[in-house]
């Protein structure tokens, strides 16, 4: 037997003896081309290094590095006695790798070093008062803050900055802004403008060299670029029409055309992102590649030639980027998919993954941000999938005898997703099992979606009415996307828990890469398919069985953390609204992993005492806090001290709270009852000036009163109006303590009392006498020490209570 490895082709003898050659469509596919992606790889992946490490750390690096790098593999595979062409081609990778590592660090570095320009990073540490003049990049977007509703965030350069000494530092720097003026918010991308405010330290990671907080409205010189007014108002248009239509499809419409998600309810926005769908609200790479897809796929089927598919993909791009918003944000997301698109159009992917290395190269050595941009990542990964898996399987589908467009339609999504999987289970901290189902079936509704939505926006500057008609038409497809993400985030064992962040990430990739190695050989195949039937056919009725935990339907966990408070209220998926942090930070942090929280919008402290704020720093590990809310009583300074550190290094606000005021966060409404004033010579001042929250969790009233005592609930109880302290579920204040006013607990009434207490603790928590009198009063009673983390449960028969591995009990 004869082999030509070279051309892909193998010759076998058959009988009488002439060699034959397969069908043209089930010849093997060269192996790609990976000169540039190992260049591509490299200048990503230090330029990631460097934002994390600093610029003269990954210069060294860098350079001993790529030697090291090239020498050692020129060497090995010369001593490996490889064939030459062999050796050439993965001789030239190595000196790729080593040149990108090169190229990454010294951009990098070069970026790095005016970030960080010493007369610039003073003023910040110093929170200097200064007056900047800016540039706009991208367009002001309202943020999530507790305590500080209609807060933007401007991404803006600057071009001139006045310290408080008058003297005026030159410098092309990037700055952030936050605000809660409301006339930031009209402005547009390539407008130029003056703002003073008061300069703060950036979180890092990026190339930030400073945040603005501007109290003021900006002094605007000029106007935008025409191409920018246009898009303006086009956008202002499609918000216009889509206001008369229902929440949810209106909200995700102006997302899915042209990103704008201000709208967007929250509800939909976790579906989107459980379903892993949340690539369609937001201008990325597979956004723009699914979005031109349809038009792709509208062509082969109307049997139009490569290019003219192509010319058509172009057109709808170019159009999209107009209207979107010729963003460097947008251009790049385009591009990707453009490239994606085309290759696959014109069935030439090995010649288009050397564009896509060298668009990566070039764009991640202009602009070295964009390496821990995850919406970078995600195009970029979206178009390798286009490219490298899509046309193999869609092939391999249709040998199979199923139909071309059919076999498309199901290659595209099915690579996109795979490829963009690892970087979305490091957002989310999830793996969706129905993503690709879901991304299939929302596939016939984005088109009609995106062009009655793009028509809407053209006409809305001249008929109004007319644009109306067309978005409430578009409302319908965007109806039928919003249907598909609800149900499947509904799914029981639709998304199973992954770990988040940069580690899950790399995690998934590399079992990734490995399985789509694996799976080439037949019987490492079949292997893989029955391991996966077998686990999904064992697990998916554990799952039904038994969600899991948190439970659904919760609506407050009282963490174990010991002899110690930590409450946790849910926002949405991932996010949560945390009331006290426990003794120690290993113990709340460990709550919060267990129920899925990355991100904290508003950190409540009820008072200052280590039981309540020794495990600050656990809140903080690896989560974002928006605000921390505290009590006027600063005692004691130790553990005012402890907070305030914690929230100064972990860029939260810090805010203070008083009787009557009341904080929503999403659908968490808090109300503070307490302390109706400042209590002085009580047994313990502390105690009894405990911040005392009445939450709202999809109706379920919950009574947080932290530590108070007799005195301060005596006195809640004296100025509350009927009916203010009545609550379903109450967590019981100090650990249990006998220290509890009679009349309070009446008033409140619970169905279910949950006691946050240590094991073996030397106070004497929980009182046996109060447990009495609350399991007397109807309430249904459960304890940390003896049960661990506990839930209650919003259920269709009412209110039930859940423990950690143990499913939601009975109605109390």
């Amino acid at each position: 037997m004869r082999e030509s490895t070279a051309a892909g082709l193998r010759l076998t003898p058959v009988a009488g003896g002439a060699p034959q050659s397969p069908p043209a469509d089930q010849a093997p596919a060269q192996p790609p081309d990976l000169r540039l992606a190992g260049l591509a790889v490299a200048a990503w992946l230090t330029a990631l290094a460097g934002l994390h490490l600093g610029g003269l750390a990954v210069l060294l690096g860098a350079s001993a590095a790529a030697g090291v790098t090239a020498a050692g593999a020129l060497h090995l595979l010369g001593r490996l006695g490889r064939p030459r062409a062999v050796a050439r081609r993965y001789g030239w990778i190595a000196v790729a790798v080593g040149l990108g590592v090169v190229a990454g660090g010294a951009a990098t570095g070069a970026r790095l070093a005016v970030r960080d320009a010493p007369a610039i990073r003073a003023l910040a540490e110093q929170r200097a008062l200064v007056t900047v003049d800016l540039v706009v990049r991208d367009d002001p977007r309202p943020i999530r803050s507790a305590g500080r509703p209609g807060m933007l965030l401007v991404s803006t350069e600057s071009v001139r900055l006045t310290g408080p000494d008058g003297r005026r530092i030159h410098a092309s720097v990037r700055l952030l802004v936050l605000t809660t003026d409301p006339t930031w918010r009209g402005l547009l991308p390539g407008q130029r403008l003056s703002a003073d405010g008061r300069l703060g330290v950036p979180r890092g990671g990026d190339l930030t060299a400073a945040v603005l907080s501007a109290d003021g409205p900006p002094e605007r010189h000029g106007v935008s670029s025409w191409a920018q007014r246009a898009a303006g108002s086009l956008r202002a248009g499609l918000q216009r029409a889509c206001a008369p239509l229902p929440d949810d499809p209106g909200g995700l419409l102006p997302g899915l055309v042209v990103g704008d998600t201000s709208r967007l309810p929250p509800a939909v926005e976790a579906d989107f992102q459980a379903t892993g769908m949340t690539h369609l609200n937001a201008v990325s790479g597979s956004n723009v590649a699914i979005v031109v897809g349809a038009v792709l796929l509208l062509a082969r089927w109307s049997r139009a030639g490569p290019w003219l598919a192509v010319g058509l993909c172009g057109v709808a791009l170019v159009g999209f980027v107009i209207l979107v918003r010729p963003s460097p944000s947008v251009v790049r997301a385009a591009t990707m998919g453009a490239i994606g698109l085309a290759a696959l159009a014109a069935g030439r992917p090995r010649a288009a993954l050397p564009a896509l290395a060298a668009a990566v190269t070039v764009l991640v050595l202009v602009d070295p941000e964009l390496a821990g941009d995850p919406g970078f990542a995600l195009s970029v990964l979206a178009t390798g999938g286009l490219l490298l898996l899509a046309p193999r399987w869609r092939d391999g589908l249709r040998r199979r005898g199923v139909p071309p467009g059919l076999a498309e339609a199901l290659a595209v999504p099915a690579a996109a997703q795979l490829a963009c999987g690892p970087v979305v289970a490091g957002i989310s901290g999830t793996v969706s099992l129905v993503a690709v189902p879901a991304n299939l079936l929302a596939v016939p509704a984005i088109a009609p979606a995106t062009v009655l939505g793009v028509l809407a926006a053209m006409v809305s500057p001249v008929w109004p009415g007319g644009a109306e008609f067309l978005a409430w038409l578009a409302s319908w497809p965007a109806w039928w996307l919003v249907v598909i993400a609800r149900q499947g985030a509904r799914l029981p064992g639709g998304t199973v828990p992954w770990l988040g962040g940069l580690p899950g990430a790399l995690l998934l990739s590399a079992l990734t890469v490995a399985l789509l190695v694996a799976v080439r050989r037949p019987l490492v195949r079949r292997l893989v398919a029955v391991v996966g039937v077998a686990t999904v056919l064992g697990a998916l009725p554990v799952r039904l069985v038994f969600a899991g935990w948190p439970p659904p339907g919760w609506v407050v966990v009282v963490c174990a953390v010991g002899q110690g408070d930590a409450v946790v209220l849910p926002v949405a998926p991932g996010r949560a609204v945390v009331v006290d942090a426990g003794p120690e930070p290993g113990a709340v942090d460990g709550c919060l992993r267990r129920l899925g929280v990355r991100e904290v919008p508003l950190l409540v402290i009820s008072h200052f005492h280590a039981d309540h704020v020794g495990g600050v720093a656990g809140v903080f590990r690896g989560r974002r806090v928006g605000a921390v809310l505290t009590p006027s009583s600063t005692d004691p300074e130790s553990g005012r001290d402890l907070v305030r550190a914690a929230a100064i290094g972990g860029r939260a606000a810090l805010l203070t709270t008083v009787a009557g005021a009341r904080h929503p966060v999403g659908g968490v409404d808090l109300l503070v009852l307490g302390p109706p004033y400042p209590l002085a010579g009580t047994r313990s001042d502390p105690n009894n000036n405990s911040v005392v929250l009445r939450a709202t969790v999809a109706g379920v009233r919950i009574l947080l009163p932290g530590d108070a005592e007799t005195e301060e609930q005596h006195a809640m109880l004296a100025r509350a109006t009927p009916g203010q302290l009545r609550a379903d579920v109450l967590k019981v204040a100090h650990h249990g303590s006998a220290y509890q006013d009679l009349g309070f607990l009446d008033a409140v009434r619970p169905a279910v009392a949950l006691v946050p207490v240590g094991t073996g603790n030397t106070y004497g928590h929980p009182s046996p006498g109060l447990l009495s009198r609350l399991g007397r009063g109807g309430a249904r009673v459960l304890r940390t020490d003896t049960d661990g983390d506990l839930a209650a449960v919003r259920t269709r028969n009412g209110l039930a209570v859940a423990r950690r591995g143990v499913p939601p009990g009975r109605q109390p």
